[in-house]
C-alpha cells in the first residue's frame, strides 16, 4: 500500500548535458502531473507523463526539469551578413562625405539590432532525452519508496484501527440480543406505571413485543460489517491501488453503523455506535492520504 505523498530528485549526465528532475507528489483524487521544463523540451512531455503514470496511479505530480548543456554546447548564433555589408558601406559613405576616415567599431555593430541573432536554446528535447530519461528514473525510484514506507506507517494505523472497530462491532452484537427483552420490561413497566394491568399474553403486547423485536433485528447490518472489515483487510494487503476502494468501504461501513444505531433504539448500543463512528471518521482521513 502506497500513500500519496514523496519527494524523489535524480541527475544525469549525457553526451548533450546534465539533466535533473525533481519530482513532488500530495494528495489529489485523481492523478494530475504538471510538468516544469524548458521550452525546448516541451516536446518530451508525452514520454514523461507516461512514464509518471506508469508508476503512479493517483496524485498530484509535480515535475521539475533543469538541462545544462555540456561544456562547449553553447547556443548557436546566426550572423546577417547582408547587415554586416550595410553597416560597412554606412561609414565609407559618412568617411567619403566627411572627408576624414570614420570607421565602425565592435560596439557598432552589437547596437546594430538583428545583426547577431542567438538561436533560443539549440537543444531538441530528444537530444536531451538520454541525459532526461535516466534522471527521471532515478527521481521515481525515490518517489516510490517514501511512498511505500509512509504507506507502511498508514497500514500498521488503519489496521489497529480496524481492530477496534471490529470490537466494538462484537460488543454490538452481544448487546442486540438481550434488546427485546429489555423493551419487553420497559413497555411492561410503562403500562404499570400508566395504570393498565396488561398480562404479558394479551395479545395487544406479544403483537407490539413481536413488531418491535423484528423492526430492531441488526443481524444483516452485523453479517454486511463483518464482511466490509474482511474486504478492507484484503484491500489494505492487496498489490493494486485501495485509496479509492477504501474509501467507499468506509462510507459503507458508516451505513452500516448508522442503520443499527436507529434500529436498535437503546442506550448502550447508541453509546457504541458513536465511538465507532468517532474512529471511522479517523480512518477516512488516513484513507485520503493511501494512492
Amino acid at each position: 500500500m502506497h500513500s500519496m505523498t514523496g519527494f524523489g530528485r535524480g541527475s544525469a549526465t549525457a553526451e548533450e548535458g546534465t539533466a535533473t528532475v525533481e519530482i513532488a507528489c500530495v494528495n489529489r483524487k485523481q492523478a494530475e502531473v504538471v510538468i516544469q521544463a524548458p521550452r525546448e523540451l516541451l516536446e518530451l512531455e508525452p514520454k514523461i507523463r507516461k512514464a509518471v503514470l506508469n508508476a503512479i496511479s493517483r496524485g498530484r505530480i509535480q515535475i521539475n526539469i533543469q538541462f545544462e548543456r555540456a561544456s562547449g554546447q553553447g547556443s548557436p548564433s546566426s550572423v546577417d551578413l547582408r547587415l554586416v555589408d550595410a553597416l560597412e558601406s554606412a561609414f565609407a559613405r559618412i568617411s567619403e562625405h566627411t572627408g576624414r576616415r570614420v570607421s565602425p567599431e565592435a560596439a557598432d555593430f552589437l547596437r546594430s539590432p538583428g545583426l547577431i541573432r542567438l538561436e533560443d536554446g539549440g537543444m531538441s528535447g530528444e537530444a536531451a532525452w538520454p541525459a532526461i530519461e535516466p534522471a527521471l528514473e532515478v527521481a521515481l525510484e525515490q518517489v516510490l519508496a517514501m511512498r511505500l514506507a509512509e504507506g507502511e506507517d498508514l497500514a500498521r494505523d488503519l489496521f489497529a484501527r480496524l481492530v477496534l472497530l471490529e470490537k466494538i462491532a462484537a460488543s454490538i452484537a452481544l448487546l442486540a440480543p438481550g434488546r427485546p427483552e429489555r423493551y419487553k420490561e420497559q413497555l411492561l413497566k410503562r403500562l404499570r406505571d400508566a395504570g393498565l394491568e396488561l398480562e404479558l399474553q394479551d395479545e395487544r403486547v406479544l403483537r407490539e413485543l413481536v413488531v418491535f423485536a423484528d423492526r430492531c433485528d441488526i443481524s444483516e447490518e452485523t453479517t454486511r460489517l463483518d464482511a466490509h472489515f474482511r474486504r478492507f483487510r484484503e484491500y489494505m494487503t492487496g498489490s493494486e491501488p485501495a485509496g479509492r476502494s477504501l474509501d467507499f468501504l468506509c462510507q459503507e461501513i458508516h451505513r452500516e453503523f448508522n442503520t443499527i444505531g436507529s434500529k436498535a433504539s437503546d442506550a448502550a448500543i447508541a453509546q457504541h455506535v458513536v465511538e465507532a463512528k468517532t474512529e471511522l471518521e479517523k480512518i477516512r482521513e488516513q484513507v485520503q492520504n493511501i494512492e
